[in-house]
């Protein structure tokens, strides 16, 4: 069984648990809390030496982290990663811009405000000014796909996980979704298809 060691307010950790569904991967979920220091603990020094959630543990005991590349293990094989040459490398660079660009700024103000309890003022204001722009890019990508539903292909992909996880909640960072209504739409489409549940007892 897949051990899934991460926080529950982190997207990143998330869709690890949204993807090991996805694809029937048993798993089990370790809680760690970032905000408590948690990641700093010999302990999970042990597990993972860069102190970052998720990291998850196989069966056979190897030890893998980063987000994607946990999601890109556990959907070898499945419907989650396109056939085509070019579609599975479309997924990627959505994948490798989610991380470079898009999670730094949506993220990394949400944890801000909702988690530190910073007030605006408090906040770097680059934070929503880049933020704001790679929503903006993520409404021209789908308002050009003329209602296909997807960042990639004709069906959900990695690409689509990876993005939805801080975008379902960005309004949390205080962006307003609704000033992008073709994210809207497929933050929606994306947690129908997943489906994306409440946490049940673990």
């Amino acid at each position: 069984m897949l051990t899934i060691h991460g926080d529950r307010i982190s997207g990143n950790c998330l869709k690890v648990k949204w993807v090991a569904e996805r694809v029937g991967a048993p798993w089990r979920w370790v809680d760690v809390d970032v905000l408590r220091g948690e990641t700093r603990t010999p302990d999970f020094l042990a597990i993972n030496p860069a102190g970052q959630v998720p990291v998850v543990v196989l069966a056979d005991g190897r030890v893998l982290a980063q987000s994607n590349a946990i999601m890109l293990y556990l959907a070898e094989g499945s419907d989650l990663i396109p056939t085509d040459a070019f579609d599975r490398a479309r997924m990627f660079e959505w994948m490798f811009w989610e991380q470079y660009t898009h999670e730094p700024a949506i993220a990394v103000r949400r944890f801000h405000k909702a988690y530190l309890k910073k007030s605006d003022g408090e906040i770097d204001p680059a934070l929503m000014v880049r933020g704001r722009a790679a929503l903006g890019r993520m409404q021209d990508a789908l308002a050009a796909r003329d209602g296909r539903g997807w960042l990639v292909g004709d069906r959900l992909s990695l690409a689509d996980v990876a993005l939805v996880a801080y975008t379902r909640v960005a309004p949390e960072g205080g962006f307003d979704l609704s000033e992008f209504p073709a994210v809207q739409a497929w933050v929606a489409r994306v947690e129908a298809a997943l489906p994306i549940r409440p946490w049940a007892p673990l």
